[in-house]
């Protein structure tokens, strides 16, 4: 499993946070995250914050 795929699933509420403290646009309906939808969950933050796949993913993992 890819490592941002790890972080969503552990730390979540955690990493959530700190999203929004980073994007302040972002609702808790940007951030929502089922299961088996983690690719649909980086879309909706590509379109809200304005980077690229990768860039969404390598930010997930910095968090």
């Amino acid at each position: 499993m890819e490592s941002w795929k790890l972080n969503l699933k552990g730390n979540w509420n955690e990493l959530k946070g700190k999203a929004k403290q980073q994007y302040a646009d972002l609702t808790d309906d940007d951030l929502l995250l089922e299961e088996g939808k983690d690719d649909e969950l980086v879309g909706r933050l590509q379109k809200k914050i304005g980077k690229t796949k990768e860039e969404v993913k390598s930010w997930i993992e910095s968090l």
